[in-house]
């Protein structure tokens, strides 16, 4: 290691030893070391969603009722018509520190890492928060920091069923008509990599429902990448773009030839 330089540094802050300064051949070299744990890692993470998507389901039998901004609600409508729901549990509540102009501070950081929702909608997805407080609080807290995603009022006891009374949590369900099942449950250390739209969907029953998937038997798959969009131009039962298509045909065989490499 090496001691960083002096420049730059404030007063009273300790001094940084930084990692060994080399010449890029050995740069590569170490990048090429990292890169087959970083690989072997990804690998890793697309067999673990594959074994979350054969995990039993949970029939949901109570029926649960919120608030919304069009009045009450079902947790059947909170699918808002589609197959999968994720449910983001936020503290925004009297007693919660930030009370009322704030939601809890690492709440709010995982609302602000909330992608585009059109992208999860593509997929036949909801996600959806839920909170106790009022929904005219809720509407003020959404247009002050920006957040566009469907933002529910608790009135039972959903948040303790559902493990989210006590601290944060995202609850997946699917919807086989108007029956509802739980499927997934993460919280904790979980909770911070949500936001990213294919971090949401590995946590879902179905998946990415792309072709390249380990998914059970008769799951939803389309070619990979070829559904993939603006986020304003999505057209349900649309054929994708051909131009897209073919710019996406050449990439996915560009990565084909080099999956001989270990750390492609």
């Amino acid at each position: 290691m090496t001691q960083s330089a002096e420049s730059g540094r404030k007063a009273g802050q300790p001094v940084i030893h930084t990692p060994p300064i080399v010449p890029s051949h050995a740069w590569e070299e170490a990048r090429k070391h990292l890169l087959l744990k970083e690989k072997a890692l990804t690998r890793a993470r697309d067999a673990l969603a594959a074994e979350r998507r054969r995990m039993p389901w949970m029939a949901v039998t109570r029926a649960y009722a919120f608030e919304g901004p069009a009045g009450k609600a079902s947790l059947l409508d909170l699918f808002d018509g589609r197959r999968q729901l994720i449910v983001y549990r936020a503290f925004f509540e009297p007693g919660v520190f930030g009370w009322p102009d704030h939601a809890c501070r690492g709440c709010s950081m995982v609302a602000d890492q909330v992608a585009h929702l059109a992208h999860l909608n593509a997929r036949d997805t909801t996600l959806a928060f839920v909170s106790r407080a009022p929904q005219a609080d809720i509407a003020q807290l959404k247009e002050r920091m920006g957040w566009t995603m469907p933002w529910f009022t608790l009135t039972d006891g959903f948040d303790a069923d559902f493990g989210v009374d006590e601290w944060h949590g995202t609850n997946v369900f699917y919807r086989d008509g108007d029956r509802v099942f739980r499927t997934y449950f993460i919280n904790n250390r979980g909770d911070e990599q949500m936001g990213n739209t294919w971090n949401y969907l590995d946590i879902t029953p179905l998946g990415r429902q792309e072709v390249w998937e380990d998914s059970p038997a008769g799951y939803p798959q389309t070619p990979t990448y070829k559904w993939w969009n603006w986020h304003d131009s999505y057209v349900a039962d649309a054929a994708p773009d051909k131009k897209w298509v073919e710019v996406s045909d050449a990439g996915e065989a560009a990565f084909r030839d080099r999956n001989a490499d270990p750390t492609a």
